[in-house]
């Protein structure tokens, strides 16, 4: 069972108040209170600063409370895993980026969820440093990742390699070109996703490899969302760089066309990422074969 002082100090960090947390757990103050002492004296430091009016967690409160949460989470998860095992369920809980709604996976998870009638999947999204944590948590079973993840305690599966394009309107002079220079782009109105995103960060990259910094380039609107970029894009706002998976619908229905930029090579690669700890490595297996399946189709139906 899980420590009753862990709960407390969960509590306490996440309300920064000890008599809401006593609210919160059906406690006293003074239990609450009791609780978070003795926890300190077990592990021989302070984990709040109680000078202030709010309770603020120390340094070692931060490291005590990341490792309460990964307890948390691994006693949730013992009791789901007992629950499914009594009624033949499983469930899995998979992260991606918020560029993932242009992708193939959800439709690869929907498939696996139709092929595993007593599979429940759940679906979240989040940036890439937030989803590795919630991988390491146990909070997420796999993770869809854009770049690399350098830790020995996940395995990867390489999904896909995609690359940037620029999105312009049909109606835009560009569209008529093969190919774009670096010197017609600084010309264009750039929509762009949010600095720190995967595909801004690989697109700077590749700009600096060029000699090239984004502060040369006429940024006139971010946005956090592929699907609003390409709205703004058809409309005639500007041009994008986003990935070529998220503009494919729009290629295909004539309102977008994506021309690569001459001098920049924007590679990303797309894996399947998931802690060496996870038991159900079938159904890893069945969600690679779903997605190269589906990958295959893509490729070989008309455009």
């Amino acid at each position: 069972m899980l420590s009753p002082k862990v709960t407390t100090l969960l509590s306490v960090a996440r309300t920064c108040n000890f008599s809401r947390s006593a609210e919160e757990l059906s406690l006293t103050q003074p239990a609450v209170s009791q609780h978070i002492k003795a926890l300190e004296g077990e592990l021989e430091v302070q984990l709040f600063n109680r000078s202030q009016k709010e309770p603020r967690l120390t340094e070692a409160g931060k490291i005590a409370v990341a490792y309460a949460r990964k307890m948390h989470a691994l006693y949730q998860e013992l009791f789901r895993e007992l629950e499914d095992e009594r009624r033949d369920v499983r469930r899995l809980t998979v992260g991606m980026l918020p560029t993932a709604e242009g992708s193939l996976m959800p439709r690869i998870l929907a498939d696996c969820g139709s092929n595993h009638p007593k599979l429940h999947i759940s679906i979240l999204t989040d940036t890439h440093k937030n989803l590795c944590d919630k991988l390491r948590s146990g909070e997420i079973n796999l993770a869809v990742l854009e770049s690399a993840v350098s830790d020995p305690n996940f395995s990867t599966i390489l999904l896909d390699t995609d690359y940037l394009v620029l999105a312009v309107p049909v109606q835009s002079p560009l569209a008529k070109k093969n190919m774009v220079t670096l010197g017609e782009l600084r010309q264009e109105r750039l929509i762009l996703r949010l600095p720190g995103s995967g595909s801004r960060s690989l697109f700077e990259a590749a700009l600096a490899t060029a000699g090239e910094r984004i502060d040369a380039y006429n940024v006139i609107l971010e946005a956090d969302n592929n699907a609003i970029i390409k709205e703004l894009v058809q409309a005639g706002f500007g041009v994008s760089v986003i990935p070529k998976s998220a503009c494919g619908d729009s290629v295909r229905r004539g309102t977008i066309r994506a021309l690569p930029v001459e001098n920049l090579t924007m590679v990303r690669e797309i894996s399947l990422v998931y802690h060496r700890d996870f038991r159900h490595t079938g159904l890893i297996e069945d969600i690679s074969g779903l997605y190269n399946d589906a990958l295959r189709k893509s490729i070989s139906s008309p455009q």
